[in-house]
């Protein structure tokens, strides 16, 4: 159990309502008159959203604990994408729907995190950084680098990217996924 009084930034509890939240900010607030109270920022690990919240000190929660598992992606059929745990060999089936959209970026047989509450999987986390080749692209035009111009290229997972005009088709490029940003080239 974990009360509002010993909120902390990063502390996970189960809302009540199948709902998990995890604290952003808090603000112990202990005004003149009146009782003292929470203030605070939660993002719902669910879904994303970020709400804000007062509690009262002695107010409790239960602890929820958040499991992170490597999976291996392994390939997509249609809106399902399968992965497999690597202990067990078990494949999962996920649905398109739970994929964040920077999951454009991985490709098979990339390591992924599941992201679970009570064994419920509700999101996949990508590798924050992947290594990709460019299969199509514009040749850059010589001498248009004053502007810091950037051209589009299609990667071998089928992704777009924004990149410098030096690219070319062949290269090999390390991409930031929680960004969705062009790094470096990859040696």
């Amino acid at each position: 159990m974990v009360t509002a009084g010993d909120f902390k930034n990063g502390v996970t509890f189960d809302g009540g309502d199948g709902s998990v939240f995890q604290v952003i900010e808090f603000q112990h607030v202990k005004p003149g008159k009146g009782a003292a109270f929470v203030r605070t920022k939660l993002r719902n690990v669910m879904t994303g959203a970020v709400v804000e919240r007062t509690f009262s000190p002695t107010d409790k929660f239960q602890d929820a604990r958040i499991e992170r598992r490597e999976m291996q992606y392994l390939y997509n059929d249609g809106d399902l994408y399968y992965f497999m745990d690597p202990e067990t060999y078990d494949q999962i089936p996920i649905n398109s729907s739970m994929l964040p959209e920077m999951f454009k970026f991985v490709k098979e047989n990339d390591s992924c995190k599941f992201v679970s509450y009570k064994g419920n999987v509700f999101s996949v986390e990508p590798p924050m950084f992947v290594t990709l080749e460019v299969v199509d692209c514009e040749p850059g035009v010589k001498g248009d680098t004053a502007t810091n111009a950037k051209k589009v290229c299609t990667l071998e997972t089928g992704a777009t990217l924004n990149v410098p005009l030096f690219i070319n088709v062949g290269d090999k490029l390390k991409i930031d996924t929680r960004t969705g940003e062009y790094i470096e080239r990859a040696k």
